[in-house]
């Protein structure tokens, strides 16, 4: 994020979930008035592809059983070397999958939700192995709705920004900046009428003769008007 706040030199720059040291993949980084709503991408579901050294030869099978006890609510503490208070903390492992393994090596895919360790899961999941475990490579491939289709790298935001300020070329810059409302595009609706548009704007609650249409929601959801 500091990168790009230096290339579009501009005063607000804010991201959707920290990356670790020697982890790669999606980061969704909001610029100017977008990175008020970073808080919501940062607390949006996370997928990941790992790769689990296991520290014993071991079955396939067994290896699968153990991986899928992971799947739903699970007990995390961080790890020594992170950036949270080390406490006890429940986390919900939406998907959990053992793609292939090859000889002490295992892939596995790792749907989430935020604030989950990868680094844990592999290491927990050694301890129920007897004989140890740990995380050798993580990528990121999904941050809310924005997964690796959306990457770009900082050698291509440069270039872009180059053929905008010395060609005038908008067309490459246009492909890496996304308007700020995609960011909501997996949460319910609330459309209201223009003419409660103003007042809504400045503070009013949303009343039910200003509502024209609406997706179904429950009492607690996020919702977007």
């Amino acid at each position: 994020a500091f990168w790009v706040k230096k290339m579009f030199n501009i005063n607000k720059v804010g991201h959707g979930g920290t990356l670790d040291p020697k982890v790669t993949g999606v980061l969704p980084i909001g610029l100017e008035n977008a990175t008020k709503i970073m808080n919501y991408v940062t607390e949006a579901g996370k997928e990941y592809i790992c790769v689990m050294q296991v520290h014993c030869d071991i079955e396939k099978d067994l290896l699968k059983s153990i991986i899928e006890k992971f799947k739903g609510k699970i007990y995390q503490r961080p790890p020594v070397r992170s950036s949270v208070k080390r406490r006890l903390r429940f986390r919900t492992v939406n998907e959990i999958e053992l793609l292939e393994t090859y000889n002490r090596m295992a892939l596995l895919r790792i749907s989430s939700e935020p604030g989950t360790y990868m680094r844990k899961i592999c290491h927990d999941a050694g301890i129920l192995l007897g004989c140890g475990a740990h995380m050798r490579e993580l990528r990121r491939i999904r941050s809310g709705i924005f997964t690796e289709k959306n990457l770009v790298t900082l050698q291509e935001v440069s270039e872009a920004l180059y053929m905008w300020k010395s060609c005038k070329d908008e067309e490459d810059l246009r492909k890496i900046l996304i308007p700020m409302e995609m960011a909501f595009c997996g949460i319910p609706k609330i459309v209201i009428d223009d003419n409660a548009v103003d007042a809504i704007a400045y503070g009013a609650s949303v009343m039910i003769p200003g509502i024209v249409a609406f997706q179904n929601f429950k009492k607690g959801d996020l919702v977007g008007i």
